[in-house]
């Protein structure tokens, strides 16, 4: 083979280098090789796509491009987030109604990534299409989310001052709780001086059915909701949590009665707590107010006096937020609610 013939071939594969192409054994060395034998030689001695010929890519660097990918598409999923948000935002008193492209100017998205995000806002009730001008407007579910912001912030504010007065007559953990299906949320807190005393946090959740402020909020609830809370599982907190159904429906039964609920261990041991309802402009119940403490300072003594002053305290607040005796919301006998 002469040097013309193996500069055709190493223009069909320019990798290969002289030395490279060392270990070809030349064909001949007196005569160019044709067309045909190039074409042969180019076939022959060219590498082929394999897994052995591709540049391995290190396992660091596959394992960093994954990583890279997971960070991408959460950024996305919080774009996506944001730009709801954002959408929502939007709206106003002057403008309640938009469609695609004024939502579109206004965010400066695509039409598509608009009607996507519509879309999904319209089917969790965050948005309405109206179906005159099929234009959108703001859902319902946004006005029950503010209604229960309201409804927190209108019973904490007007309950405050009463719970300080609550807890420096009492000189006990005086706590001020809404009821999120069956579930208790504090949402105002006021700790006792004393060295031993209850702890509970802003924001903290309990079982509605095992706490004073729960039976005192569950008791004047619809039965559906009731059952509900049974249906989900009574489970014990401590060794006196009362997890019976039968024993739960007497227990609501009797706070309908009194007007005021009795915990004795069954949610933290070692603690008492006495609680009673707030009531809104409604008749709803909205919210509870409780004090707790210690069962050494908690006796059955202490309870009787602390019950006329929850109640009338819940009864203050009450009225402070527009309750007027004898509503209801809930078909319960009115002669039974305090």
């Amino acid at each position: 083979m002469i040097l013309d013939d193996w500069s055709i071939l190493f223009q069909q594969n320019p990798s290969l280098s002289p030395d490279e192409g060392s270990t070809f054994a030349p064909v001949c060395d007196t005569a160019h090789l044709d067309s045909r034998k190039v074409r042969f030689m180019a076939k022959r001695f060219m590498p082929v796509a394999s897994e052995q010929n591709l540049p391995t890519r290190p396992r660091k660097a596959a394992m960093a491009t994954r990583t890279k990918g997971k960070t991408a598409n959460e950024a996305t999923r919080l774009s996506s987030v944001a730009a709801a948000i954002a959408l929502l935002k939007v709206f106003s008193e002057d403008e309640f109604e938009l469609g695609i492209s004024g939502l579109s100017q206004r965010l400066g998205l695509a039409k598509s990534t608009v009607h996507r995000l519509a879309m999904t806002l319209v089917s969790e009730g965050f948005l309405e299409q109206n179906p005159e001008n099929e234009r959108y407007r703001l859902g319902i579910a946004l006005f029950s989310l503010g209604a229960l912001v309201r409804r927190r912030m209108d019973v904490s504010s007007e309950a405050r001052p009463h719970l300080f007065q609550l807890r420096e007559t009492t000189g006990e953990t005086v706590h001020l709780a809404i009821l999120d299906g069956a579930e208790i949320v504090y949402v105002y807190n006021l700790e006792s001086t004393q060295a031993i005393r209850m702890r509970s946090d802003i924001g903290v959740r309990k079982p509605a059915f095992c706490t004073a402020e729960g039976l005192a909020m569950l008791a004047f609830q619809p039965d559906s909701l009731i059952e509900s809370a049974i249906a989900k599982g009574l489970v014990a907190r401590t060794p006196k949590t009362n997890t019976a159904p039968r024993a739960l429906r007497r227990s609501l039964e009797f706070v309908r009665g009194a007007g005021y609920a009795i915990e004795d261990e069954q949610s933290e041991a070692g603690m008492r707590s006495v609680a009673a309802p707030i009531r809104n402009s409604a008749g709803e119940v909205v919210a509870a107010i409780g004090v707790a403490g210690p069962i050494q300072r908690i006796t059955d003594n202490t309870i009787t006096k602390l019950i006329p002053k929850v109640v009338e305290t819940a009864r203050t607040v009450s009225k402070r937020i527009g309750y007027r005796a004898g509503q209801s919301a809930t078909g319960r006998d009115k002669s039974t609610e305090f």
